[in-house]
């Protein structure tokens, strides 16, 4: 998203212009940017790649859409601005949580999997279920097309490794160093543009929402820190829970990083 810098982690300038990434800057943060949206686009810049004798790297932290990149998407029905206003307007009546329990009685499978507070993800579900009359989940069975099938390669999926306490430590001093950088000032731009809020899935990356809220004045920036630092925590978790399950991966030291680097390379001459 466009005007995430400091908060994503996104290179700078320089070092774009050293190594050119695909995927950087192309979605305002008032427009989502789905699954569906990053396979189209992944799929393209991959291709693109692979044309010119390169390798393509995916490098990030939302297991969902390396999912998708790897397994593909099942094709869902249209989106319908009209059964969204017809929901956005039970949701502003009722609350979100109050629509996922109609999630719950129409997709249970689909409601298992989303948090009661995730509104975009509920009204998907509850938009595709009262477009097709079919759940989301029964639609999301139908595998789409694999890498394989789509772009004829595969995924080398490589995870950095680092013990929890380590971990923690990194992700604190990470955050520190992102306030430094002016980060606070970031969100309160952010602020500043009319179509932009907190339900938006880009207000919901780790960081944002917690200073915006202390912008807001719900509390002061030490405990926004805090409160920032606990949520990177837990994703951190979750994507640890992703990488337990996924197939084949390669799993290395990240306080070695040479020879990760190293261990990388021969991974990747040994599938040439």
């Amino acid at each position: 998203y466009r005007g995430l810098d400091i908060g994503t982690g996104k290179p700078d300038a320089a070092t774009l212009a050293r190594h050119p990434h695909a995927l950087i800057d192309v979605r305002e943060p008032e427009s989502p940017f789905s699954a569906a949206d990053f396979l189209r686009s992944a799929d393209a810049a991959a291709s693109a790649a692979l044309q010119r004798g390169k390798l393509p790297l995916l490098a990030g932290g939302t297991m969902l859409y390396f999912k998708a990149f790897r397994d593909g998407l099942a094709t869902l029905p249209a989106a319908s601005a009209a059964v969204r206003e017809r929901i956005d307007e039970r949701a502003a009546q009722r609350g979100w949580p109050a629509l996922h329990s109609e999630l719950e009685a129409v997709d249970p499978a689909a409601a298992a999997r989303i948090h009661p507070n995730d509104p975009q993800r509920i009204q998907r579900a509850l938009e595709v279920y009262e477009v097709s009359g079919s759940p989301l989940s029964a639609w999301q069975a139908a595998a789409g097309a694999n890498l394989r099938a789509r772009l004829r390669c595969d995924m080398l999926a490589i995870a950095l490794d680092a013990p929890q306490e380590a971990l923690a430590q990194r992700i604190a001093k990470r955050f520190d160093a992102m306030l430094k950088r002016g980060f606070v000032d970031e969100v309160r731009r952010l602020r500043k543009r009319p179509r932009l809020d907190l339900d938006k899935p880009a207000m919901r990356a780790v960081g944002y929402r917690q200073l915006w809220r202390h912008l807001d004045g719900h509390c002061d920036l030490p405990a926004a820190r805090e409160a920032a630092i606990a949520a990177t925590r837990q994703l951190a978790r979750r994507q640890r829970t992703w990488l337990r399950k996924w197939p084949d991966i390669v799993r290395l030291d990240a306080s070695k990083l040479d020879a990760a680097a190293t261990a990388i390379l021969r991974k990747l001459e040994a599938r040439a």
